[in-house]
């Protein structure tokens, strides 16, 4: 009886164990996998379902969770697939109006400033958005969710060299296009 009941305690430590390494893997990546998420549904509703998905396939991994060597990496890849998958079985197309970078915006900035940096953030929101795919994603897991190229390469399914081509590809686009809709200056 005493051993059943010790043995019943460790079935129960261990449980607690992976509900804390899970609760804290949501506590310093929930973001990362929100903005990933949002990043390819571009809608916030989405985006917040994808998430919780995310950490929900991560629970099901269960005590396995603490053999991962780079959680970040592994949830990231997870994210991506996810939304990947919400995005290819959505029946609507829309966006969402909540833009990610006007969070950025300082509350003690003038209303000028604010108001500069949402239409900038909407412009280069817009810009992004019609990249075609390859160089968007690409560009936007490596450079705005700074994920390692080695690891994009691998949610993507490329090689790293092509993450930095598709990168500096998608970098040159938007440049033109920002300086194009800049005009002449005089």
């Amino acid at each position: 009886m005493i051993a059943e009941s010790a043995m019943a305690g460790e079935a129960i430590a261990l449980a607690q164990q992976e509900e804390d390494r899970l609760e804290t893997a949501v506590r310093e990546h929930a973001r990362l996998v929100y903005r990933i998420a949002y990043s390819v549904l571009r809608n916030s509703a989405e985006a917040e379902d994808a998430t919780q998905e995310t950490f929900l396939r991560a629970l099901r991994y269960g005590k396995r969770i603490a053999r991962i060597h780079d959680q970040k990496a592994w949830l990231a890849r997870i994210a991506w697939r996810v939304a990947v998958q919400r995005r290819k079985n959505m029946s609507r197309v829309g966006a969402g109006t909540e833009e990610a970078g006007e969070s950025l915006v300082s509350p003690g900035d003038g209303a000028d400033r604010i108001l500069l940096e949402r239409e900038r953030n909407a412009i280069l929101g817009r810009l992004i958005s019609a990249l075609p795919s390859r160089l968007r994603d690409a560009l936007v897991l490596s450079t705005l969710e700074e994920i390692a190229p080695r690891e994009v390469a691998v949610m993507l399914g490329i090689s790293e060299a092509a993450v930095r081509s598709r990168t500096f590809r998608a970098r040159e686009i938007l440049r033109g296009r920002l300086l194009a809709s800049a005009g002449p200056r005089t």
